[in-house]
């Protein structure tokens, strides 16, 4: 039987008293704050978000030449193009859809259980957020959900995003959490003046303790702490209760808990610079790329090139028997080198990404199971590691589901035997899935055949169906042939 841990059973972790030449605890939050912020983690971390919404280093591509003191210079008067071609984000939402985009089945042979679990973890809401999730671990490296009652007394989960929690682990693994640190910042007023507020939230077993950050230091902040939850009994009077373990359960990409970005930005910043270096090359003209002038008729530069572009003609003159004349000295842009190079850098980004290219040969006249296994091998290999990383993960997201259950009544399901299930979004033959399916009555159970055909979602569903249609044939068929009594 699970049993929840009573607030007052446990020691105020936080204590503020003076320890000398020790930090105090919110001296120690706060320096844990500065270090996180500080750190290659949370700079993956912000890499990850911003080039998955398209802001990429590109748009900061400046055109420069050689100043008369030999440094560089930013040339204004050039064309300046800033390309995102954005195939990391192509990559992200590819290995998220691939694993995530199909509901997950929680195989117990306990029908009880499975339905228990449902309204918790089976459902649309949760699988909507868990594709959330899975696209933190792949810009962040790791996501988090955090499981809490809301304001109806209702098991709910909320989605916390990676840059904002600051785990404190119990070990080197990473399995248990001691504590948690969460900074997030919100919009206020003061007076008519908006201003931006960092809030942190430290996570215990003791509850929830609340802060303000100003300036570095940490201000204690109403409520200041709360329980995880508080219940109230038939007579009107309340409990405050905290769970045995910290509520954040943590979703990683892979064991080092790295950003996908990690392993494609160079390749995608190169991606991006040629296409821009294509579309400058491409606009610069013969009335902005390099004119030889003989005997123009003026003697600005400026000024030539201002009647250029502005009247499309020069006007020259005849000096000393020289004729007059403007030549401009063209450089051929090869558009197939630029399109060879970009070619290159687009499938690095696919194999350094462990993605597939929707786009292969593969899937043409020819696209048989061996060429789509072919295809498919990177982001299987990937998303096996994602996997086994997610289904640790929803094991301890269960945890908190079962002891919710255990203590609202619904059941003990403390010692229940269940598998975790993710069905892959992998592009199929269907027509040879059921072919093979229907070979395989009589070899191996049924339940094995319904799980694995492609029409299928849920699974017990399906054989409750079955179940259901046979009962009628029964019912139609049963008495056929029978002699009256």
């Amino acid at each position: 039987m699970f049993q929840f841990m009573r607030a007052a059973d446990l020691a105020h972790v936080l204590g503020r008293q003076d320890l000398g030449d020790r930090l105090t605890d919110e001296q120690f939050i706060a320096a844990e704050i500065k270090r996180f912020r500080q750190s290659r983690r949370f700079r993956d971390m912000y890499n990850g978000e911003r080039y998955y919404k398209g802001l990429h280093d590109v748009l900061h591509k400046k055109r420069t030449a050689i100043g008369d003191d030999g440094d560089l210079i930013e040339v204004d008067n050039l064309p300046n193009n800033r390309v995102v071609n954005n195939q990391y984000r192509k990559m992200v939402d590819q290995k998220v859809n691939y694993l995530l985009s199909q509901p997950f089945v929680l195989d117990s042979e306990n029908k009880a259980y499975t339905d228990a679990v449902k309204p918790y973890l089976l459902n649309h809401n949760f699988r909507k957020l868990l594709k959330s999730v899975g696209k933190d671990v792949m810009n962040g490296g790791i996501g988090w959900i955090f499981p809490f009652y809301d304001e109806a007394g209702e098991l709910s989960f909320r989605r916390f995003r990676p840059d904002e929690i600051i785990p404190l682990w119990q070990d080197a693994e990473h399995s248990r959490l001691e504590a948690a640190i969460r900074v997030y910042e919100l919009l206020a007023y003061e007076g008519k003046n908006e201003k931006v507020v960092q809030k942190v939230e430290v996570f215990n077993p003791d509850g929830i303790h609340y802060f303000e950050l100003r300036d570095g230091n940490l201000i204690p902040e109403a409520p200041f702490h709360e329980p995880y939850f508080v219940v109230t009994d038939h007579q009107g009077g309340s409990q405050a209760y905290n769970w045995e373990r910290i509520p954040l359960v943590a979703f990683r990409r892979n064991e080092e808990e790295q950003p996908l970005i990690c392993s494609c930005k160079s390749l995608q910043d190169g991606l991006n610079q040629i296409e821009s270096m294509w579309q400058d090359q491409t606009e610069e003209d013969p009335r902005n790329t390099i004119l030889v002038i003989v005997n123009y008729d003026g003697q600005r530069l400026g000024e030539f090139r201002r009647n250029l572009a502005t009247y499309g003609a020069v006007k020259v003159r005849s000096d000393n028997g020289v004729q007059g004349d403007v030549k401009s000295l063209q450089i051929q842009v090869n558009a197939e080198n630029y399109k060879a190079i970009i070619d290159v850098f687009k499938k690095a980004i696919i194999e350094n990404c462990m993605g597939y290219d929707a786009k292969d040969d593969r899937l043409g006249s020819n696209a048989n199971e061996m060429n789509l296994q072919s295809m498919y091998s990177d982001i299987e290999m990937d998303a096996k590691g994602m996997e086994a990383e997610f289904r640790s993960s929803l094991e301890e997201l269960l945890w908190f589901v079962n002891c919710h259950l255990s203590n609202s009544g619904a059941g003990d399901f403390d010692e229940e035997d269940f598998h975790i299930v993710f069905n892959r979004d992998m592009m199929l033959n269907e027509s040879k899935v059921i072919e093979d399916c229907r070979k395989s009555v009589g070899l191996i159970s049924n339940r094995t055949i319904v799980a694995n055909h492609p029409y299928v979602d849920d699974l017990d569903e399906e054989l409750k169906q079955m179940q259901k249609e046979q009962q009628e044939q029964l019912n139609l068929y049963g008495d056929f042939g029978k002699e009256k009594p």
